[in-house]
Formats: C-alpha cells, sequence, structure tokens
C-alpha cells in the first residue's frame, strides 16, 4: 500500500462513524476505526486477534465463521460478544468478507454492529415457547405456574389451579415469595433459598388446604449460564392423597380380617389343664405352618402345658415341605418340655411323610383326636398321684 492509500485509509478510518477493522488471515486486528477503539478500547490497538476479545462460549462460533471467510469469497455474517474497555461483553453483529485479490488471502475486511441481546428468530422461538407455557397454565387443572427471579420476586403467576386458592391470574406478580411465604416454608420445613442452588428440587406438601406436588425447575440464561431464576410447576394431588389414604385405610383393614381369618382357621384350644389342642381344616400351605408354629409355641409357653395335639383330621393334602415343617413342629413342642401328638392322619398325607424318609420314630401319634386326648390325660393321670393316696415306700438302699 503506497503512502498516499495509506493516509487516505487512516484518514478513512479517523471519521468514519462505523465499527470498522481490517484483520489478517489468522484473525489480528491490523487497523481499527476510531469508533471501534472507543467501543473496545485500547485492546484493539494492541495486535490482539478477534477471537482472542471474544467471549469464551463464542470463540468456537468466531473459528467457524473465520473458516468460512479463509474457504470463500463471499461474506460470512455472524453474532459475537467481543470485550470492552471496562471487561464487559459487548453483543455484536459482525459482517466480513476477505480481500478480492486473487492467490492466497491476504486481510479479512469487517464490520461490527450493536446487536440486539435477541435476535428476531430468537424472538420468534421465545413467543412460541411462551405461547406453550401459557397454553398449559390455561387448559390443565389443578395446575400452578409461577417464575421467579434472582430475589424471589414472582415475574409469572398463571394457572387454573389458582381458582382453587382465591386467586386470579398474575394475583401475586411482582410480590417477593421470601416475604410472604416465608412462615409457611419454615414451618412446612422448607427452604426456599436452595430453590435458587441451580438445582432441580421437588416438594410434596399441603398450602391452603390443598396438597401439592411441586417441582422447581432452574433456568438458564440466554448464553447458557446457569442463572438463579426458578420456574415452579404445581399439580394439585389432594384427590390421589385422599385415595391413597382410602387404600391404605382398606389394606389395614384387609389385613386385620386376615389376621382374624388366620385366627380362626387355627384356633388353639384349651380342652384339660395342661393340655392343649389345634384342629386344622382344608389346605395347609407353608405360610400357614409358620402361623402355627409361632402362636402354638407361645400358647405353650403361656399355658405351661404339658401335650400339644395337632388335630389333623379335617386335612386332606399336604405338600413335602409342609410335612417337613410339621415334624419340625413337634420337635420344637418337644424342646419346650411338652408332648406333642398328631392326630386324624389321612393315608395320603401319611403316604407324603413317609416319603420324604423323615426318622418319625420319634412321632406320637393317635388315631383320631379322641384317642389323643385319651392318651394324654391318661399320662397325665398316671404322673400325678391321687388326693390321699399313700406316697410310695422308700426303695431300700442296696
Amino acid at each position: 500500500m503506497n503512502p498516499d492509500s495509506n493516509a487516505l485509509l487512516v484518514e478513512f478510518f479517523a471519521g468514519c462513524p462505523d465499527l470498522l477493522f481490517i484483520a489478517s488471515a489468522e484473525g489480528t486486528l491490523l487497523h481499527a476505526s476510531d469508533a471501534l477503539r472507543e467501543a473496545l478500547g485500547p485492546a484493539v490497538d494492541q495486535g490482539e486477534k478477534l477471537a482472542e476479545l471474544a467471549h469464551p462460549d463464542d470463540r468456537a462460533a468466531v473459528a467457524e465463521a473465520w473458516s468460512k471467510l479463509l474457504a470463500s469469497n463471499e461474506p460470512v455474517s455472524f453474532r459475537v460478544r467481543l470485550r470492552d474497555g471496562s471487561g464487559a461483553h459487548r453483543p455484536l453483529s459482525c459482517n466480513a468478507r476477505r480481500s478480492s485479490g486473487g492467490g492466497a488471502v491476504s486481510v479479512i475486511f469487517g464490520t461490527l454492529r450493536a446487536a440486539p441481546e435477541v435476535t428476531e428468530e430468537e424472538l420468534k422461538t421465545l413467543r412460541s415457547k411462551a405461547r406453550m407455557l401459557d397454553g398449559i397454565a390455561e387448559h390443565l387443572d389443578g395446575t400452578v405456574l409461577w417464575g421467579l427471579d434472582r430475589n424471589g420476586t414472582c415475574v409469572y403467576h398463571e394457572g387454573k389451579g389458582l381458582a382453587k386458592v382465591g386467586l386470579k391470574p398474575g394475583h401475586l406478580v411482582g410480590t417477593n415469595w421470601f416475604d410472604i411465604f416465608a412462615e409457611q416454608a419454615r414451618e412446612a420445613g422448607i427452604d426456599l433459598n436452595a430453590w435458587f442452588d441451580g438445582n432441580p428440587h421437588r416438594i410434596r406438601n399441603e398450602f391452603y388446604g390443598i396438597h401439592w406436588d411441586i417441582s422447581v425447575i432452574p433456568l438458564h440464561e440466554a448464553h447458557g449460564e446457569p442463572g438463579a431464576s426458578v420456574l415452579c410447576f404445581g399439580v394439585d394431588i389432594t384427590e390421589a392423597k385422599l385415595t391413597e389414604k382410602e387404600l391404605r385405610t382398606q389394606l389395614q383393614q384387609i389385613e386385620a380380617q386376615q389376621r382374624v381369618i388366620r385366627d380362626l382357621s387355627t384356633p388353639i384350644i384349651e380342652v384339660w389343664d395342661g393340655v392343649l389342642t389345634l384342629p386344622m381344616v382344608g389346605t395347609v400351605d407353608s405360610g400357614r405352618t409358620a402361623d402355627v408354629m409361632e402362636s402354638l409355641l407361645s400358647k405353650i409357653v403361656e399355658k405351661q402345658a404339658s401335650y400339644a395335639i395337632l388335630d389333623l383330621t379335617g386335612v386332606e393334602v399336604v405338600d413335602t415341605k409342609v410335612a417337613s415343617h410339621l415334624i419340625e413342629l413337634v420337635t420344637a413342642i418337644r424342646l419346650l418340655g411338652a408332648d406333642g401328638i398328631v392326630a386324624g392322619i389321612k393315608p395320603n398325607v401319611a403316604q407324603t411323610m413317609v416319603a420324604l424318609g423323615l426318622d418319625l420314630s420319634q412321632l406320637n401319634t393317635q388315631r383320631n383326636l379322641r384317642a389323643a386326648l385319651n392318651h394324654a390325660i391318661r399320662a397325665m393321670t398316671r404322673a400325678q398321684p391321687l388326693a390321699g393316696s399313700p406316697a410310695p415306700a422308700p426303695r431300700p438302699a442296696l
């Protein structure tokens, strides 16, 4: 460039009100208009690269745009935030193109203009999202949506569920959540400050006599930085809570009925002083056998019984596992110092017990309940001398 041309360029850049620059193929700023120097500060005179002035999140976009410039003669437009003299990043739109000379790229010409924080395309997207949010608030029964800024001030308050608590859409917009709900939150054990830690939260609690399922969703700034503002989505779950409570009550009733049925199906009867009988009827499974063992052993200890009769007259079928449990039950009775008697065994039940290969030699069995009672009463009578009878004479010493 000859001296006259260079002087003209300097004069043009000094008087041009636009933000103009000339950069090398590597992106180093070679010339800048006075308006650009005023906008961005002295950094543009220090030979910095355009990408180094860009916000860290925008540097990839600058590199991509620069690659397009070097590969084509067509102009390229892109948005970028550049650091100014105060250290803040200003949103700018950049239009640039490579020099028209053939061969290798020598320089890049560019102009910068102040860019709105939100482009027209982004604005359309935001409007579409706002309509969707309003649609949810207007048509979903029992829902309330509200948004809080960094200070806890309500900036959005909509939803059909507001009518249930006597409020209108937008009723609390402009109010501060920390001021109006601090006491309620404290009583409910809710930390409102935690809502702004950048993490989602899920809360279930009762407000205004209604049970709410509240989702607290952290929002992000336009360029992706996590922000302290939140969107809250509350759903009225009062009906579900009532249904849950009814189901719990029904389950408790069913459990109580089952306990009564178990007690009725395995009644333990004290037919004689020290003699218990347990008539079993129907199908005997593992669960029922376990209940029988626990109940009968407890009763033996409580009554200090000497005999416990298991009456299987009404039992048609037992499986191999239940038969084994019955043998274990008789053994447990013996360990408590009582005698276990099994009465009324059916032929097929007897075959099952024999097929197990269990040791039945110590098992006291009787034909039926009557025979078992006679056996127990006779044994107890022999063990206790009649009143008034002389005590047996002592045996002579050997």
